[in-house]
Formats: C-alpha cells, structure tokens, sequence
C-alpha cells in the first residue's frame, strides 16, 4: 500500500505556485498529484514549482504524471520545475533522460528566482525539447 502524497499549495505572487509534494508517487498515488495540480493548472496557476524535498519513492508512473503535468502547463503558456529532488529522484530522472526536459533546481528560492528571471522552465539543461 503506497503513502499517498500530500500537497501544500504556497501561492507566491505573480512568479509561481510552490507545491510542496510529500510521500510515494507510484500507481495508486500519482492520480491524487495528477488531480491536484492538474485543477492548479486549470485555475490559471501556470508557473509551477514542486518541492519534491518530501517525496519519499518515485516509480515510472510518477514519472509519467511529472511529464504530464509539464506538458499541460506548458499547453497553458506556463512552467513546471522539480526542486530539491532526492538523490534517487535526481539518478532516476537521468537514466530516463527526463533531466533533458524536466528542469530541477536545488530549491525552491532557486526556481522561483529562475521564474522572476524569465527563465521559465521549457527544457531541462539539454534546452526544452519536446516529447
């Protein structure tokens, strides 16, 4: 039975939504996450921050739900960045080259201030190609 993660919503002006995700994103959970920051998106939050500092497993439906909420913000004119990503996270999102499109930063403060900067979050460090 997987830990079903939880979702702190931190509004944070006209830069972005700081999502603050804890627990498993696995098969049974990925739904809740798809669900909750799906609506954000739809509510006209467009520029997305997930703290992953609290997300204790990842599987490769986590990974696709991560990949599908990057491209709906982006269908919207906005953004999606991981921020403090766990090691494992971070090895994961690498090995499937997902660090090619998926931008990640350190922390929050991090992506936020790439956000203020305009620098939005279309790719990865391999520069925002789509899939």
């Amino acid at each position: 039975m997987s830990d079903e993660p939880q979702l702190a919503v931190e509004h944070v002006g006209d830069t972005g939504t700081v999502v603050a995700v804890t627990g498993e994103i696995d098969y049974h959970s990925s739904p809740v996450l798809r669900t909750g920051v799906g609506e954000l998106i739809a509510e006209g939050h467009h520029h997305l921050v997930l703290d992953m500092s609290g997300v204790s497993f990842c599987d490769s439906s986590g990974l696709s739900t991560l990949v599908g909420l990057w491209h709906r913000a982006r269908a919207a004119g906005g953004s999606l960045t991981l921020a403090a990503v766990s090691d494992r996270l971070a090895r994961l999102l690498r090995m499937t080259g997902l660090d090619q499109i998926l931008v990640v930063d350190a922390g929050t403060e991090e992506a936020l201030a790439r956000l203020r900067g305009g620098g939005g979050g279309g790719g990865g460090s391999g520069g925002g190609s789509d899939i």
